[in-house]
C-alpha cells in the first residue's frame, strides 16, 4: 500500500555507515533507519548473532522461557532503572503497553473509574489508534476519528501548562527525553525534575518514551539520564535490535501490574529478535560506542553550529544531544534539503517541515561526520535564499 512517499532509489547492500544502491551508487547513512541502525550495515556481531540463532531456534511463543529472552530483559534491567520488561515487537506496541500498563494502574491502584493520561504537543508515540491518539500532532490523526479517549495534550517542557491540565483522573504522564517527529527538540532539565517531583508527590505514573533516544543514541544509555531523573516506566525499540524488530516495556517492580491474561506478543521477545538485541548490547559495551556517540555528538553538534552561523538567512539554530541531532531552518524547507543532500550520497531525513534530522549509526566515525558536514553545507551553499511560492 502507499503508506510512504518513497524516494526512487533501492537499495541492496550496506556496510557500516554506507549503503549501496541497485544501480552501485554509495550513500553516506545519517538516516539509519530512522535511529535503529544502531551498529550500522552489515556488523559482524549482529550479523553472526542473527545467523546462528535461525540456525537453531527462531520462535517458539511465550508459553515457555527461552534463554535469549531471559539474558536480554536481564541486561536491561542491570542496566537500567527497571526491574521488568516485556517484550513486543514495535515502538507502537511498547507504548500501546504502557497505555495499558497505566490504565491499570489508575483503577486498581487509584481507583479511577476512566483514566486519563497527558502527553504533549509535537510528540510522536506510534500509529496504532491508541498512540495515534497520544500523539499529539493532529496529521497523524486525520481520517482516524473518532479517537481514543481519555488523552489530553499540553505544550513540551511548560510545567505549568501541564500542571494546570492535572484533573483527579489523571493517571499517568508519557513524554519523550527528546521530541524526534516533533522537530529534535531536547527536554528542558528543570522542567523534568519538576516534573519527577510532582508526578511522585500526585502518585502520577511518569512514562518516558525512549524509542528513539534509548540504546546509547543521546551519548548516554538512556535519555533520561540527561535530565537526572528516573521515570517509573519506559519504552524502547528501533535500536535496540539493530534493525531486527523488537520493542520493550520496561517498568520498576512497583509498577509492573500486568498478569497472565492482560497482555501479550505472538512474536513478542522471540530468540531470533532477542539474540539480535543481546549482540547489540554487548556490542555497545565492547566497542563503546555509547562514548562514540558523545564524542561524534559534540563533534556533529559543533559542526551544525558552525553551518547555522554561516547560514543565517536560511538556518535559524541546531539543537539536540549526542548522535541526535537537528537542523532547524527559518523555512519549511526541510524535504528540500534532505533531496538535494541525497542526491549528493548523503541520507537525511526530515523532523517537521523545518528540521533536518540528523542520526547515524553509532559507529560513525570522525571522518564521516565532517563528510556528512561538508556534504550539508555545500547544499546550503546552493539553496537559494529567497523561498519562491
Amino acid at each position: 500500500m502507499h503508506t510512504y512517499a518513497r524516494f526512487p532509489v533501492v537499495f541492496e547492500r550496506g556496510e557500516g555507515c554506507y549503503l549501496e544502491d541497485s544501480e552501485g551508487r554509495r550513500y553516506l547513512d545519517f538516516v539509519a533507519g530512522i535511529a535503529t541502525c544502531a551498529l550500522g550495515h552489515a556488523h559482524p556481531v549482529l550479523g553472526a548473532a542473527i545467523a546462528e540463532q535461525a540456525r537453531t531456534l527462531i520462535h517458539v511463543s511465550n508459553l515457555y522461557y527461552t534463554r535469549q529472552q531471559g539474558e536480554l530483559a536481564r541486561w536491561l534491567t542491570d542496566n537500567s532503572v527497571a526491574d521488568q520488561v516485556f517484550f513486543c515487537n514495535s515502538g507502537a506496541e511498547a507504548n500501546e503497553g504502557a497505555i495499558k500498563l497505566a490504565r491499570k494502574y489508575g483503577r486498581t491502584v487509584l481507583g479511577i473509574a476512566e483514566p486519563q493520561i497527558i502527553s504533549t504537543h509535537l510528540s510522536f508515540h506510534g500509529r496504532t489508534l491508541a498512540t495515534v491518539t497520544a500523539t499529539g500532532q493532529p496529521k497523524y490523526q486525520k481520517h482516524f476519528h473518532p479517537l481514543v479517549p481519555g488523552f489530553v495534550h499540553v505544550p513540551y517542557n511548560d510545567f505549568d501548562a501541564l500542571r494546570a491540565q492535572v484533573t483527579d483522573a489523571t493517571c499517568a504522564v508519557l513524554i519523550e527525553p527528546i521530541q524526534g517527529e516533533g522537530g529534535v527538540m531536547p527536554g528542558d532539565v528543570d522542567f523534568f525534575r519538576k516534573l519527577r517531583r510532582f508526578c511522585s508527590e500526585q502518585r502520577i505514573l511518569l512514562i518516558l518514551d525512549e524509542v528513539q533516544t534509548g540504546m546509547g543514541r543521546t551519548g548516554k544509555l538512556w535519555g533520561y539520564e540527561h535530565l537526572g531523573i528516573e521515570p517509573d516506566i519506559f519504552t524502547l525499540a528501533k535500536a535496540l535490535g539493530g534493525g531486527v524488530p523488537i520493542g520493550a516495556l520496561c517498568a520498576k517492580a512497583e509498577f509492573s501490574l500486568f498478569e497472565p491474561g492482560d497482555h501479550a506478543s505472538t512474536f513478542g521477545g522471540n530468540p531470533l529478535a532477542c539474540a539480535a538485541g543481546l549482540a547489540v548490547c554487548q556490542t555497545l559495551e565492547a566497542e563503546a560506542l555509547v562514548e562514540n556517540a558523545r564524542v561524534r555528538g559534540e563533534q556533529l553538534a559543533a559542526g551544525l553550529k558552525r553551518i547555522a552561523e554561516r547560514f543565517g538567512s536560511l538556518v535559524r539554530l541546531s539543537r539536540g544531544r549526542g548522535l541526535m541531532q537537528g537542523l532547524v531552518l527559518v523555512a519549511p524547507r526541510a524535504a528540500e534539503v534532505v533531496r538535494l543532500a541525497m542526491d549528493e550520497g548523503l541520507l537525511l531525513v526530515s523532523a517537521g517541515p523545518e528540521v533536518v534530522r540528523l542520526v547515524p549509526p553509532l559507529i560513525v566515525s570522525a571522518i564521516e561526520i565532517d563528510e556528512a558536514l561538508a556534504i550539508l553545507e555545500g547544499v546550503l551553499a546552493r539553496l537559494p535564499v529567497t523561498v519562491t511560492a
